[in-house]
């Protein structure tokens, strides 16, 4: 199923469609303001034909009116019927003014009694005299006698208007019309309680034959309900309530139907949609036949899952061979057109241009998760206001390649207010352009490898904002984004490792690695000054084996470097360095004379477990900048030696290499754990992990718990000692020779002696 969003790339001859606009709605319901404030912007001709000034500026004649329109449609002109047009015999002789030529639209205004009748009593100098108290009579009476339009009466679109939201995006739809612009075909905006009328209609009508699949169900409805109602029968409905009691058992099926199908028009916006581009096909130039393939298998295989909700693929391009492809194949699996849909318009005017309402969009974003560029990450980020960004920040610094954040959307974004959007997606492809860094280099495994996982992470991403609004909304006719407007909840991807943000307030700007030993006086001493730190990375590795790429719960106090790399900003005065991929800082509880942090700024990439060759840059980008900041110390004391590594199994979220100096004189080495983290093999030199990840992939990592209770020795002679105050003695005064395997393959960063030689 293919709709068009917005400009078409029809024939000439259908671009140049004039439209007939039959406003429907009681007086106050905001007609006449609508005409205005769409003239006025607009550059499409319009001409309004109103009958309370039709007349030389008075009440006129309803033929009037016909001779006005007809008169402007051959001038080429768009007209506005502004009258109340409440019922099919009113609007019938408009609606014969339409033609191949001319499309005939419907916007209703369908707000309620009692805001209708307080803007027509308060109002002073109506056009058609109707203020006052004599308003309030005559406002109710119409609404008794109003019966809502339907397409098989000769519109080719209807737009329904329940609220002020929604009046305000019909506004902003008719208003972005050119000269050459059209509004696609269909029933929008209509609600379940509509529907619930029509069913209630239905039980003066014959009955409807069963049909074979739901396509014939929608037709035969529509035709049934919309050839024989009468007003009479129309006025035996006293409301929604009245008529959904009276639907018996035997009706259900037929009430689910109308629910759907009723005049033709689904009731769109109670359906959770996700409106998503195809990912990496533009700026990172996939394959679009292998992108296709994806896309297909992996609604085929989510659509089950989504319950009521659809999923919606949306192009810029009618002409667009992304959309053909997918049409086509997900024909072949005979996927559901209700749940799965493609659609062409721009993904950030979907309702106010294109009548869809989607509440949830997916954004390609780049790595930083920041706009510009160009392409959707840069229309997302324009639309959606400065609110998208500092949402976003709160949620993540980057992203990898496969992975998908979900962003709950502030209501004071544009995006909220005009089109509906709760939630925005963010998710990252593969990269398969040449003239982009770090591009596949045309490896279609790797390559349809991640794509397969970011839809995977889209559609997870959806899936936990559906269920979401399922378990917090018992009521099913309330809308997505009423129940989840305000939302923070946390959503988790297990590929992408994402934890939910702690509720623990920092105490100081300051939050670096130190040491968490809840067995340690000292270390308690330290977690009570109100300072949350960060570890020096091994007490978590008895409770939390690292099992290569397992998920890892992290504790609030663990958050600190996450939140350091994430927002290095908010920390100035104590970050060293900051760069777009990483972050230096000073431990604050070193446990040598100088004791760095080179801390990742990859949102996912939480430990060395997560890295792979996807990260090598990475790693020797944070090495180089270690090394740098080695030599920036040597310069001050050419006594110390550094050695750069990472623990196998860290406390603290957010990889990060350490660069510490080997003369561990510090009063914050306390126990066995302290030094054995850094002195036993549960420490990986920088090195050599760079070096295996580049042959094997992953570095092989020691974390058997037994390496932190080994006996103690010290880490240039060897010698045994039977604590920690009797080793640190020792090693103030020990002079010998680094191990052999220490001082090779460059494990040691080392000063230079007068005569210029290393130590």
């Amino acid at each position: 199923m293919d709709v068009d969003g917005g400009s078409s790339s029809m024939g000439e001859e259908e671009k140049r469609k004039m439209m007939v606009v039959i406003l429907v709605g009681a007086p106050g319901s905001g007609k006449s303001t609508f005409c205005d404030r769409v003239m006025r912007v607009s550059t499409r001709p319009w001409v309004r034909v109103c009958q309370d000034t039709i007349s030389n500026g008075k009440s006129g004649t309803k033929t009037q009116c016909l001779t006005s329109a007809a008169r402007a449609l051959k001038d080429e002109k768009s007209v506005f019927i502004d009258r109340c047009n409440l019922d099919r015999e009113q609007r019938a002789d408009f609606v014969k003014l339409g033609s191949p030529q001319i499309d005939v639209h419907a916007v209703v205004f369908d707000l309620p009694a009692k805001l209708c009748i307080s803007r027509s009593v308060k109002r002073v100098g109506h056009e058609g005299n109707l203020q006052g108290g004599k308003a309030a009579a005559v406002v109710n009476r119409m609404l008794q006698k109003k019966e809502l339009p339907k397409l098989s009466e000769g519109f080719s679109r209807i737009a329904f208007c329940q609220n002020e939201s929604d009046v305000q995006a019909a506004i902003s739809a008719y208003s972005a019309l050119g000269p050459l612009d059209t509004l696609p075909s269909g029933c929008f905006g209509q609600k379940s309680s509509d529907a619930k009328i029509q069913l209630g209609i239905m039980k003066f009508l014959k009955k409807v034959d069963a049909p074979m699949n739901a396509e014939s169900k929608g037709n035969s409805l529509q035709n049934n309900v919309t050839t024989e109602i009468t007003k009479e029968n129309y006025s035996r409905c006293k409301g929604p309530e009245d008529i959904a009691r009276t639907a018996s058992k035997e009706e259900k099926e037929v009430e689910d139907l109308a629910l759907s199908y009723a005049d033709g028009c689904s009731s769109s916006d109670n359906i959770p949609t996700l409106a998503f581009p195809s990912i990496s096909t533009a700026d990172f130039q996939f394959d679009l036949e292998k992108a296709a393939d994806i896309i297909v298998e992996k609604v085929s295989e989510f659509v089950t899952k989504l319950g009521n909700a659809r999923l919606v693929l949306v192009d810029l391009s009618s002409g667009s061979k992304i959309l053909s492809l997918v049409r086509a194949k997900a024909k072949q699996k005979n996927i559901d057109s209700d749940k799965f849909l493609t659609f062409v318009g721009d993904i950030t005017r979907l309702y106010s241009k294109g009548g869809l309402c989607c509440n949830v969009i997916a954004n390609a974003a780049n790595w930083r998760l920041k706009a510009g560029g160009g392409g959707v990450n840069a229309a997302i980020f324009s639309a959606a206001g400065p609110a998208l960004e500092i949402a976003t920040k709160e949620r993540a610094g980057s992203l990898t390649p496969g992975k998908a954040v979900v962003v709950p959307l502030p209501s004071t974004s544009p995006l909220f207010s005009r089109e509906g959007v709760t939630h925005v997606i963010h998710v990252l492809g593969p990269n398969m352009n040449p003239q982009r860094p770090n591009f596949l280099n045309n490896d279609y495994i790797k390559g349809c490898k991640v794509l397969r996982e970011a839809y995977s992470s889209l559609f997870e991403g959806f899936a936990f904002i559906v269920r979401s609004q399922e378990a917090l909304c018992k009521d099913r006719t309330v809308k997505l984004g009423s129940v989840l407007s305000e939302s923070t909840v946390d959503f988790e991807i297990s590929c992408m490792n994402q934890v939910s943000n702690t509720d623990q307030k920092f105490k100081r700007e300051g939050v670096y690695e130190s040491e968490r030993n809840k067995k340690s006086k000292g270390c308690q001493e330290e977690l009570g000054s109100n300072i949350i730190g960060a570890t020096s990375g091994e007490d978590n590795a008895k409770n939390e084996k690292n099992n290569g790429g397992v998920s890892k719960a992290w504790g609030s106090w663990a958050q600190a470097l996450y939140h350091v790399a994430m927002h290095p900003e908010m920390h100035k005065n104590d970050v060293m360095e900051i760069s777009d991929d990483i972050v230096v800082l000073n431990d604050l509880y070193p446990k040598a004379k100088r004791h760095l942090l080179v801390v990742a700024r990859f949102e996912g990439l939480d430990r060395l477990a997560d890295a792979s060759k996807d990260h090598l840059e990475l790693l020797r980008a944070m090495h180089a900048v270690g090394l740098k900041w080695a030599e920036k110390c040597l310069i001050e004391d050419k006594t110390l030696v550094f050695r750069l590594g990472y623990h196998s199994a860290p406390s603290m979220r957010q990889l990060h290499l350490h660069v510490i100096s080997q003369d561990f004189d510090s009063k914050h080495l306390k126990n066995k754990k302290h030094w054995n983290s850094f002195n036993t093999p549960f420490f990986l030199d920088s090195v050599d992990v760079i070096e295996e990840i580049d042959k094997c992939g992953r570095a092989t990592l020691k974390d058997d718990d037994r390496l932190l209770s080994m006996e103690l020795r010290c880490h240039r002679c060897r010698s045994a000692h039977p604590n920690l105050p009797r080793l640190k003695s020792h090693i103030g005064n020990c002079r010998a020779p680094f191990p052999p395997l220490l001082l090779q393959n460059s494990r040691l960063v080392l000063g230079l002696n007068e005569d210029g030689t290393n130590q």
